[in-house]
């Protein structure tokens, strides 16, 4: 895995500064970068998680006494090249807001309930095909205050890891025919209609337990012209 990005895949990933997206104009540079050079620990690792990865870390539905609220949900997908070709054993990690659109978070204070059997967050490695599965609940929409009368779609974060600190990535995956899409900065500054939709995973029958939970898919393509909308795709 690599954060070194073609140009071409560059037009799919958005910019640093959006000014629709109001936290970018803070956090984004407004001078020419100063590269350093990357350090032997850097390009190396260790990463954090690899030997430590539960096999109940990926089901967020049953890391507390009891079962969490809201819409019990499946999350499957591929990790791959730009080639098709799988990604294995990478680390993938998700964190989201519960079913009620709120965050187990200090800053997170908006009137919606907590669920104290659910934290949001879990892991898991890819297999030789690169494949990842999660159980959790689906999330919910929540006010924002970027703008007036601001809600994010539902939405689940993702981040993955390759051999070295600085082969993270992340991404956000969100649900089929949202109606918050066109109001969201955020999903908005991704300027290219069919990589904004690479974002959004596919209901998927065939994954989906019956009587039990709705599964959605959601693979991950790491770079090339199908790459995968990531967040901060710097050159360097």
């Amino acid at each position: 895995m690599s954060l070194i990005y073609p140009r071409d895949s560059l037009k799919a990933h958005p910019p640093n500064a959006s000014p629709d997206y109001k936290s970018t104009l803070k956090r984004a540079p407004s001078q020419p970068l100063i590269l350093l050079p990357h350090t032997l620990s850097e390009t190396t690792g260790p990463v954090f998680g690899h030997g430590c990865v539960a096999d109940g870390d990926s089901d967020l539905t049953r890391q507390h006494a009891g079962e969490p609220l809201g819409e019990r949900i499946i999350v499957t997908g591929r990790v791959m090249d730009e080639d098709g070709r799988p990604v294995p054993e990478t680390l993938v990690e998700i964190w989201q807001a519960n079913a009620a659109g709120r965050y187990i978070h200090v800053r997170d204070q908006h009137p919606a309930p907590l669920d104290p059997n659910f934290t949001g967050a879990g892991r898991a490695l890819t297999d030789a095909e690169g494949r990842y599965r999660f159980v959790t609940v689906k999330p919910g929409a929540y006010p924002w205050r970027n703008h007036h009368n601001a809600w994010r779609p539902a939405h689940i974060h993702v981040s993955l890891f390759g051999p070295s600190f600085l082969s993270r990535i992340i991404t956000q995956m969100y649900f089929p025919g949202d109606p918050l899409f066109a109001y969201d900065p955020i999903f908005q500054s991704v300027t290219d209609p069919a990589a904004r939709e690479r974002l959004v995973s596919r209901f998927d029958i065939g994954a989906t337990e019956p009587e039990w939970a709705l599964a959605y898919r959601f693979d991950i393509v790491l770079r090339g012209r199908q790459a995968t909308p990531m967040e901060e795709p710097h050159e360097h």
